[in-house]
Parts: structure tokens; C-alpha cells; sequence
């Protein structure tokens, strides 16, 4: 799950949750009361990557970033399942839909939300407050109060659900039940 690389290794906040199924390899941190979900992978190996706090990384995220530079996510983001990260930053409160991919360098300012399936070009800025889609990734509308909404509600739902894996934990069964 956790994997020292050239002296560098992973550092995790408090009441953060990593799934035991995730690999985190090398100079990446996360912050307090996030979660980092199953089969989730998260490549400190040549670059840096900062996870701030009540941030969400659904299942089967890959997050890397480029040599001798950093990736960071901040407060309250949300990376839906199966996206892929190579970006420069994900500003505050973003949502990222499932499957999206968000490519070398880019960047998304606090509040937009990139869609489902969406890609995002090598470099490109999204611009703070609106909602992306497409290949390439292209502003569709400015972002709603239903959107911030729902977002926000992703943030609470996974900060839960990271406290009740943390009092818990899960137990691994050798069938399920008949």
C-alpha cells in the first residue's frame, strides 16, 4: 500500500483514509480527513504530489506528476472514478467527473467542474467557476448553486465514509454468503 522510493515516502493526515488496495508510492502527501480509495494509485516517484485536506479520490484513480515538479489538489476537490491526473494543480472545491482525464501540466481553478469523460489538454488552464466537457475539455456553462450542491455533498458523503472505514475497517471474508 505505502512505498518508500529513493528515500522519499508517503506522509497521510489525521482521520485519512487509505485504502488498503491503493498504492502510494514515494514524496506524495495527503492531508486530514481524506479519502483515497480502492485499487487507487498515487505516483510520488518523479515528481511531488500535495493532497490537501477533505480531499476525494474515488476508486481507480491514477495521479502522477511530471519530473522534478508537483501535482497538487486542494481543500474540498473531488476526482471521480477512474480518472487519470497528470495536472499542475486542481484548485479548491473542483469536481472532476469519472473517467476524466486531465493531462500533462493542466490546471482547473477553484470551483469548476471538469465532466465525465472529459479531457483536458497538455497545459490548458480552465478558467475558475464553469463546467467542462468534451475532447478536448471546453466550457459548456458557468457552474449553478445545484452543482456546488452536490459537489459539497460528495466532499461530506466521503469524509464519512473514510471515518467509518477508519472505526471499522473492513474484514476480508473467504466466500461470500450463499
Amino acid at each position: 500500500m505505502f512505498y518508500r522510493l529513493a528515500g522519499k515516502e508517503p506522509v497521510v493526515g489525521e482521520e485519512t483514509y487509505v485504502s488498503e488496495t491503493a498504492i502510494v508510492i514515494g514524496d506524495v502527501r495527503i492531508g486530514r480527513n481524506c479519502y483515497i480509495g480502492h485499487g487507487s494509485i498515487l505516483r510520488g516517484d518523479y515528481g511531488t504530489i500535495l493532497i490537501a485536506d477533505r480531499v476525494v479520490i474515488e476508486e481507480g484513480v491514477i495521479v502522477h506528476a511530471p519530473p522534478e515538479e508537483k501535482c497538487e489538489i486542494c481543500t474540498d476537490a473531488v476526482i471521480g472514478h477512474g480518472a487519470i491526473i497528470h495536472a499542475r494543480r486542481i484548485g479548491f472545491g473542483v469536481g472532476i467527473g469519472m473517467g476524466a482525464i486531465l493531462s500533462i501540466r493542466s490546471e482547473v481553478d477553484d470551483g469548476s467542474v471538469v465532466a465525465e469523460g472529459a479531457v483536458v489538454p497538455k497545459g490548458k488552464k480552465i478558467q475558475g467557476g464553469i463546467v467542462v466537457a468534451g475532447n478536448p475539455a471546453k466550457k459548456i456553462r458557468d457552474i449553478t448553486d445545484k452543482d456546488r450542491k452536490f459537489w459539497e455533498y460528495s466532499v461530506k458523503l466521503y469524509v464519512n465514509l473514510a471515518r467509518m472505514y477508519l472505526a471499522w475497517g473492513m474484514e476480508k471474508m473467504v466466500s461470500a454468503k450463499k
